[in-house]
């Protein structure tokens, strides 16, 4: 039994497994990604893991996407297997004797991708079972098309080395192979040695075949004849890396085309293996250099950015950023001078006309006011805030726009209402037959997650030079702008609009007012963008006896950019820009001076409450006077309470992270804590004409919840609509309908 053991431990795959761990371990970053990816442990938040097990093209998850992230994955692993055939080949002479020694490299360093593979089926086959809810023989399927989708690129990899062995082969006949005296020649067996200690040792290897090998003894072979066959192996394997690399940047300007939209997972794991590459060539050219030429590189990079040669900051699509326009002053001074006391006045006294508005298109004296407000959370948010807006639609019997006056919130919410607005304005243009028809919620759950990671890589990362223009301005294109078009298509084209072209039916209340909140990093202010002058929102409404003069707040959008044509902006844009989730979509950088940034919404108030209310406290005495009361209609993708997942400590290592994460894991239930707050003080002021309704996405298993990301699966879409009818909302739609159904209408219902 020894020597078998033996013969296995010393065996050339079990051998460079050790090599790997020993030698490189950057190189073992790439496949703690890969794994982390499809585990689900890596950018869990992000939904990362479905784009590999469930990969989506063309809209579909089918053989022909799971094939694409075969090739995506044989690529990985053929530059896996190039890279460390560069770093490892000279250290192992006795592959130069074989015939096609790439070939025998690759099956004795097979057993990392081997590993993961399995793991890879496994993970896929139960995901999307039980998430997907596929059946057996979709399943099946799929995992066809993604092994022969492997098997392609891996077979058309070996027979371009298989090409390249027989031209080298040719080119070696000429090369002087004679023996060399013993001192010059090469032991076999002990094959990397470091100051003359021994490393590795390697006794046998598996041949093509998979037979098992004793390792040749190479000391009557020049070193240079062996460095000769080494070093153009290595020039054929750099060559269809740069190929990799030339595809790579292509697809990103290609990338307008829909055939060229590969799965993200495609996308990210043909990156990984660019990197794996280029980590491979620092270590081989500049080896111990390697790390203080990377700090080089970036001290460079860092200096060209601040010279304004690269500039890698996203835009707000529409805005002007040109030079000669001047730069908004982001100062104590100016933002005070946008909201002196009379500013101020001016435009409530401009509000008030819109209420005004507003309260001759509802046909009765006193009608309730309402706002709603609706929570971030990526696509779930943006799928149940949709569900519930049905839902509400369906019990007035098609007034809830009408009655409705304004919207404002955080990140997925807001994409759900916005498409509710615009296809209750397509009903009233005899464009839409049946607003609570469910393949609206099927638009707005569709995936956003893929084509942004696509595009990351492709275009963020490998081609970021193309640009395309909103009316007379040009814009690079990047991840933020295929969000946009992805997210265009997925609400038919009906979000494709400028401000100016909202601005009119808003201001007759013929739509509802949207109010879209971001917040600048510099100092955490809130960016509120709207089509009305919004003065009187920069700070919390009180007696002027007791104003302290202090700074804003919060911002008015178009006030700032006065001179940079706000109004020019892309609906689409101030979408995205209320919902910037970290790392998936880019801050959004603005022309002022000193140049801000702005970011997610939910950073400040990801339940969208602070600016309903103080709308509510600014106008109390208009809604007394001229209303019923004011209903706040709160949509909300978690559980109240702050009792949700709570921040508990399972690992000794978290005795010294948990200070430190305390405030992130906490975060929107201290916004939570802070907003009953003013709830109950909005109540107090508005002596009894105040009401709020609360919808909650309660998932009817705490471990199956919707993530929060920008990508949903099967299962999580039907928990979300499940969750309209449980019994916290089907208490708060009955008091809406009472609240919402005039008594005429209700009389007319009750005879018929």
């Amino acid at each position: 039994m020894k020597p078998t053991l033996k013969a296995i431990f010393y065996s050339f795959p079990v051998q460079l497994v050790l090599l790997h761990f020993k030698k490189f371990q950057v190189l073992l970053l790439f496949w703690l990604i890969l794994f982390g990816a499809v585990n689900g442990s890596f950018m869990a938040n992000f939904g990362v893991d479905s784009l590999f097990l469930s990969p989506e093209y063309l809209g579909r998850v089918n053989a022909l996407s799971t094939a694409i992230v075969g090739i995506a994955i044989g690529i990985f692993f053929m530059s896996w297997n190039i890279t460390t055939f560069i770093l490892f080949s000279r250290h192992f002479r006795f592959l130069a004797t074989t015939t096609r020694p790439f070939l025998k490299y690759c099956i004795n360093n097979a057993i990392l991708p081997l590993v993961f593979l399995l793991f890879y089926f496994f993970r896929a086959i139960n995901f999307n079972m039980h998430k997907e809810l596929m059946g057996l023989g979709k399943v099946i399927w799929l995992s066809s098309g993604f092994i022969c989708g492997l098997i392609f690129i891996v077979a058309v990899s070996f027979g371009y080395f298989f090409g390249a062995d027989v031209q080298i082969a040719r080119n070696m006949i000429n090369t002087d192979p004679s023996p060399k005296p013993f001192h010059l020649g090469l032991r076999p067996h002990i094959v990397l040695n470091s100051g003359g200690s021994r490393l590795i040792k390697v006794t046998n290897y598996l041949s093509g075949r998979l037979a098992v090998r004793a390792v040749r003894n190479v000391s009557h072979y020049s070193k240079e004849f062996l460095e000769t066959i080494f070093s153009r192996h290595h020039f054929a394997a750099v060559l269809s890396i740069f190929v990799a690399f030339v595809f790579l940047v292509l697809v990103g300007y290609l990338l307008d085309f829909e055939v060229f939209q590969l799965p993200a997972a495609a996308s990210i794991t043909l990156f990984l293996a660019i990197l794996v590459s280029v980590v491979g060539a620092f270590s081989y050219f500049l080896q111990s250099w390697s790390v203080p030429f990377a700090v080089v590189f970036l001290l460079v990079l860092n200096f060209l950015y601040r010279l304004g040669v690269i500039d890698p900051t996203n835009k707000a699509y529409g805005l002007d950023y040109r030079k000669t326009t001047g730069r908004a002053a982001y100062t104590p001074e100016n933002l005070q001078q946008l909201c002196t006391p009379e500013q101020m006045q001016l435009d409530k006294e401009r509000m008030i006309t819109v209420l005004n508005n507003w309260k001759s298109r509802q046909g009765v004296e006193k009608p309730y006011l309402y706002l709603i407000s609706v929570s971030g959370g990526g696509t779930r948010s943006a799928t149940f805030t949709m569900g519930v807006l049905q839902k509400l639609d369906s019990l007035s019997h098609g007034q809830l726009m009408k009655q409705t006056f304004m919207i404002t919130g955080a990140s997925g919410g807001m994409l759900g209402a916005a498409y509710f607005r615009a296809l209750s304005q397509e009903r009233e243009n005899g464009h839409v037959a049946n607003l609570q028809d469910s393949v609206f919620i099927d638009d707005i759950s569709k995936d956003l997650l893929n084509p942004t990671f696509s595009s990351f890589v492709a275009r963020d990362l490998a081609s970021p030079a193309q640009k395309f223009r909103v009316g007379e301005y040009s814009y690079v294109k990047d991840r933020a702008y295929s969000f946009e078009q992805q997210l265009n298509r997925n609400t038919r084209m009906l979000l494709d609009k400028e401000f100016n072209q909202l601005a009119a039916d808003e201001a007759a209340a013929r739509i509802p007012t949207m109010v879209f909140n971001s917040v600048i990093t510099r100092d955490g202010r809130k960016m509120l963008i709207s089509t009305h002058p919004l003065s009187f929102l920069m700070r919390p409404a009180a007696d002027s006896a007791f104003q302290d003069g202090s700074d804003p707040d919060a911002i008015d959008f178009a006030a700032l950019f006065s001179k940079q044509n706000p109004m020019n902006l892309r609906l689409l844009t101030a979408l995205r820009m209320n919902a910037t989730f970290p790392y998936v979509l880019p801050n959004v950088w603005l022309p002022s001076e000193p140049t801000i940034d702005v970011m997610d919404a939910g950073l400040r108030d990801n339940y969208g409450i602070e600016t309903a209310l103080r709308f509510i406290h600014v106008f109390r005495d208009w809604i007394q006077e001229n209303t019923s009361g004011a209903v706040l209609l709160q949509i909300r993708d978690r559980r109240g309470g702050g009792w949700e997942a709570p921040f508990e400590s399972h690992a000794i290592s978290e005795i010294v992270t948990k200070p430190m994460l305390l405030l992130q894991y906490n975060w929107y239930k201290m916004q939570q804590y802070n907003q009953m707050d003013q709830l109950s003080f909005t109540e107090d002021i508005m002596g009894g004409k105040f009401r709020r309704l609360n919808f909650q996405y309660i998932p009817e298993k705490e471990d199956a919840k919707a993530a929060l990301n920008f990508h949903l699966t099967k299962r999580e879409r039907m928990d979300i609509i499940r969750a309209l009818d449980n019994n916290v909302n089907r208490s708060a739609f009955q008091t809406y309908e009472l609240l919402a159904t005039p008594d005429s209408v209700r009389r007319a219902l009750s005879q018929n």
